[in-house]
């Protein structure tokens, strides 16, 4: 349960790109403690969009051991709601800014 002011980070790792992903797993756990973040992690059952996920998980940041974990096209639906943090190389994305948009 989240407490209030308990800020998520919503764990990615690609299966598929990942040569090591138990240590891919444990280097986004760190940087997560690290900047402060409690880490919530996908359901391994789960068919919806990485977007999808981080929106129903309510969390700030999305935080991956390399850009090459999320496509192009879902990254850019992941900065629609969260931050994006890579591991290495150290990388910080802050989500797209959503002023004006609805004028």
């Amino acid at each position: 349960m989240r407490q209030q002011g308990e800020p998520i980070a919503f764990g990615w790792v690609d299966d598929d790109v990942s040569t090591a992903p138990d240590w891919d797993r444990a280097q986004v756990a760190r940087l997560a403690r690290r900047l402060g973040y409690r880490v919530m992690w996908p359901d391994v059952r789960s068919v919806l969009p990485v977007a999808d996920q981080v929106r129903n998980a309510a969390a700030d940041v999305v935080i991956m051991p390399a850009p090459g974990h999320l496509g192009p096209l879902e990254l850019n639906r992941v900065m629609g709601v969260a931050d994006v943090e890579t591991v290495l190389p150290r990388l910080s994305f802050a989500r797209w800014s959503t002023a004006g948009i609805g004028r």
